[in-house]
């Protein structure tokens, strides 16, 4: 006769998950931090504008000296450049940076890029990443872009 149990010796099959369920939630802490900086990282600036007609205007952007570069994003994914009296086919985001610093050398925009606001139409059936594309494009160029929504009741 012993002072402990024979079943308290014998030793049991069981596998400890404490320190397993420990590590699973490290790791969706540590994914859950990434996507979140990514998100925040990617995302800051974007300001969505409604176009209103120029009656509606307020005085003091209209004494502002600001120059207007209209891109587009059609539903097919593909870039224009909209100007006054014609619409020019951009093949990529590249040639879009090559033409704002085109411009931009031959005195059509200002040297300091605050005073360019790059629009950007876009097609409510196009697809997203040539809409990501081109805002971090023109980001990349230095020029702040924004989103333009036009209700269908215009």
């Amino acid at each position: 006769m012993s002072l402990i149990p024979d079943e308290e010796l014998q030793a049991k099959a069981h596998i400890n998950l404490a320190p397993m369920v420990d590590f699973l939630f490290l790791v969706l802490a540590v994914f859950a931090t990434l996507a979140v900086t990514r998100a925040v990282i990617y995302d800051t600036e974007v300001n969505l504008a409604t176009l209103k007609p120029e009656k509606e205007t307020p005085a003091h952007i209209l004494h502002q000296k600001s120059y207007l570069v209209t891109l587009s994003v059609t539903e097919e994914g593909n870039y224009k450049w909209i100007t006054e009296f014609n619409e020019y086919l951009m093949p990529t985001v590249t040639s879009i940076q090559k033409q704002l610093y085109k411009q931009q050398e031959l005195g059509l925009l200002p040297k300091e890029k605050e005073h360019t606001q790059v629009l950007l139409h876009i097609d409510k059936n196009a697809k997203w990443e040539p809409i990501a594309q081109v805002i971090f494009a023109v980001r990349e160029a230095g020029f702040k872009i924004h989103p333009v929504y036009e209700s269908e009741t215009q």
